[in-house]
């Protein structure tokens, strides 16, 4: 609308989009020039040493020397709904710049022989390297750092390796959806990364459509099935968490946020008067961040536009509340629940559905006891 009102005067721009070849990608401060603090404050010893700790056994005591945190992110053009595509985790912004500073906290000599002297058993050498991964061409950015030792150059090229496939496999993977049909894996790339420059582009990449579980597991127990795109995946090991903290704090983050997403599409796709944002085609913006209005209507619209739902002709999200799948014992999984008024009004309520991996299988979760799910 203001560039029907405005006219020629954004004819400029409007060449100059159409021209570049790759979206704008924000870049990060370099990390010396990070500082922890808090409320503008810096952080005390003790509190970088609790933060350290408390990632790591989250993530589990590392045993490689080399550990890569990989933060995501996306790329688009002329995109009001950018956030959507972001790390939800992360309030709608990229998690490349939290990625760095776990890095540059969890490299800190101080912090690391607190670990150690406090228990904590770490590989010599150890370092911390953050990366963003980008879902719309699915390539990942590591931010070298200079200060990484020379003995862990080989297995940072075994990483590089390892993505660079694993990248070029799930482009491949994801290309029908998108209708991309480029047969070489080079022209495959940059059409992709088209997409995000293209400002008139109304659905750059799909995002988490069609999410339906999340799995607290040994890798293991997934490795080598076909989730389809469809499951969030965390590292858990039950042995290695006898009283149960691990479990709590990925049933009190990962588990609500991932619930969060689930119900956004959710809403959005069976309410969509009143939870979707309607047709992007007819979006106007009010306020540069305040949201946008549909059309001639006043009214702001919330939840995800059709175009991260529908293909054109039919939905490509199919609406289920989340299936949560964890693999721990049924008197934790229940302490937590009754601990936590959050996860119990998830669970009892039935915003989604708990389920735990039984010695004679799978076990649903209800308020009356623990049910057997036929698969």
């Amino acid at each position: 609308t203001l560039v029907e009102t405005t006219g020629i005067a954004w004819g400029w721009k409007l060449i100059k989009d159409s021209l570049r070849k790759q979206a704008t990608v924000p870049q990060c401060e370099a990390p010396a020039g990070l500082f922890h603090t808090y409320d503008g404050e810096p952080i005390a010893r003790h509190e970088k040493i609790a933060l350290a700790k408390n990632l790591l056994t989250l993530l589990g005591t590392p045993t490689a020397s080399l550990l890569v945190l990989v933060g995501h992110d996306s790329q688009s053009e002329n995109n009001p709904h950018h956030a959507g595509l972001t790390c939800g985790a992360c309030g709608g912004q990229g998690g490349g710049m939290n990625a760095r500073v776990a890095a540059a906290l969890l490299n800190d000599p101080e912090v690391q022989q607190a670990l150690q002297h406090e228990g904590m058993t770490l590989p010599s050498p150890f370092y911390v390297l953050a990366a963003t991964h980008c879902t719309l061409t699915d390539r990942v950015h590591i931010y070298r750092d200079e200060q990484m030792p020379e003995a862990l150059e080989d297995a940072l090229a075994a990483f590089e390796s390892g993505v660079h496939v694993a990248g070029e496999a799930t482009r491949l993977e994801r290309a029908p959806d998108l209708g991309v049909d480029d047969a070489d894996p080079i022209e495959r790339l940059k059409t992709f990364a088209m997409r995000g420059a293209d400002w008139s582009q109304p659905r750059p990449e799909w995002g988490l459509v069609n999410n339906a579980a999340l799995i607290l597991a040994p890798r293991a127990r997934t490795q080598g099935k076909a989730l389809d795109g469809r499951v969030f995946l965390h590292e858990y090991h039950p042995e290695q968490d006898s009283q149960g903290k691990v479990l709590e704090g990925l049933m009190m983050a990962p588990m609500l946020v991932a619930s969060w997403i689930n119900l956004q599409y959710y809403a959005s796709t069976v309410v969509p008067g009143l939870y979707g944002a309607g047709n992007k085609l007819l979006h106007s913006v009010v306020g540069g961040h305040v949201g946008v209005i549909e059309g001639n209507s006043p009214q702001l619209r919330i939840g995800l536009p059709e175009q991260s739902l529908r293909d054109g002709e039919k939905l490509h999200h199919e609406p289920l509340r989340l299936t949560v799948v964890i693999d721990a014992p049924r008197e934790r999984i229940e302490a937590i629940i009754e601990r936590q008024p959050v996860v119990a009004d998830l669970v009892n309520h039935r915003w989604l559905w708990l389920t735990r991996m039984g010695e004679g299988g799978l076990e649903r979760y209800s308020p009356e006891g623990w049910q057997p799910v036929a698969v």
